[in-house]
């Protein structure tokens, strides 16, 4: 069982003996890439190491990748893999305790890796952090109010994920560190125990989902191991959103494709029969909605389906390996999903109780 425990802060290890991999895929990411690695570079406090994986890019970011040579590691790739195998790869490339999964159209204020990393240590079964993500316009033009990106990652029962606080006024509500369901990977810091525990057949990220709800899956496979995920406002940053709610019309087809596919994959992988006996009807429900949508207002995701059947003998047997290694109770995991931001106080949290007959294991997925 893991025992959820709050260091106190005589407890810190040194931070001069902590090393961060930022891992950054990129895909014609010009527009961008140069502000946010001179932020990576701005940051304060905390030893880095930088790996950065182009998905063959055409416009200018290979030449402004090039200008910090010597600075970061690149790994080209010859065509685009999906931003789930690219940083899949980054992952793989660092031996860092700490691993900041980062969007190129992300922009750190100086602080933010530092707070990450403090927050994390304060327990050591955080699995993973994020920070208070604001809204900034494309090109990082700053927006007129300030508003909410992400605070954390929360679950529906209708199995649907959203970012906490989005597009809410940057006031009083989420002043305090908790304890969330996970984290956007638009900046998002694992640990390296974490990622090497429920990593399966090597890859922290799912390969077949390639862009689109793979933090989600993340986030969902954690709990089920009893990672947990800790939200802190001490770290800021700014966040370029191209998807969100509502704006399908607006997304390229491709990535509304991938979306339905991912939802059902994620499903297929995560979703344990008592959560299906809960909450059935909105289930059920939101999938009647997303097959009909897709029948009569967005025939080119019906793709999805065929590619969700081509994709489920391999989820199936992932499936069987997180399962076979659950360390939660339904009731645990069933207290996240909620029609409301579900959260809980990071002081005096307590334990997580074990699934019955469920032991944790000593060997990690990856080796499975």
């Amino acid at each position: 069982m893991r025992l959820r425990r709050v260091l106190e802060m005589n407890e810190f290890p040194d931070m001069a003996d902590t090393t961060v991999c930022v891992s950054i895929t990129t895909y014609n990411s010009g527009r961008y890439i140069r502000r946010c690695l001179d932020a990576v570079f701005g940051q304060q406090g905390v030893r880095l190491e930088v790996v950065v994986v182009d998905n063959a890019s055409t416009d200018a970011t290979r030449e402004i990748l090039r200008d910090y040579r010597g600075s970061i590691r690149v790994i080209y790739n010859h065509r685009n893999e999906g931003f789930a195998a690219a940083q899949n790869q980054a992952i793989r490339a660092s031996g860092a305790e700490w691993v900041l999964c980062l969007n190129p159209d992300v922009l750190m204020e100086p602080g933010f890796i530092r707070g990450l990393v403090e927050t994390g240590e304060m327990d050591p079964d955080a699995g993973a952090v994020c920070g208070k993500l604001l809204s900034i316009g494309p090109g990082f033009q700053p927006l007129e109010k300030r508003r909410i990106d992400s605070t954390g990652m929360y679950f529906t029962p209708a199995m649907r994920h959203f970012d906490r606080g989005w597009h809410e006024p940057d006031g009083n509500r989420f002043e305090h560190p908790q304890y969330v369901f996970g984290a956007s990977a638009a900046a998002v810091l694992y640990r390296r125990q974490m990622i090497d525990d429920i990593s399966v057949e090597g890859d922290l990220f799912d390969p077949d989902f390639f862009a689109y709800r793979e933090d989600a899956d993340v986030a969902w496979r954690a709990q089920l191991l009893g990672w947990s995920c800790i939200y802190t406002p001490a770290a800021v940053a700014y966040h370029v959103r191209t998807v969100t709610p509502g704006s399908r019309r607006a997304v390229p087809a491709i990535i509304n494709m991938h979306s339905v596919k991912n939802r059902f994959l994620m499903r297929i992988k995560n979703a344990t029969p008592d959560l299906y006996r809960r909450y059935w009807l909105p289930m059920t429900a939101r999938d009647l909605l997303v097959v009909g949508g897709c029948l009569l207002a967005e025939p080119s995701s019906l793709v999805a389906f065929w590619q969700v059947a081509k994709g489920f003998r391999s989820a199936w047997r992932q499936r069987r390996l997180i399962m076979s290694r659950r360390r939660v109770s339904d009731e645990a995991l069933a207290r996240w999903f909620s029609f409301q931001p579900a959260a809980e106080p990071l002081n005096g949290a307590t334990a997580l109780e074990p699934a019955a007959g469920m032991l944790e294991a000593d060997v990690s997925l990856s080796a499975l």
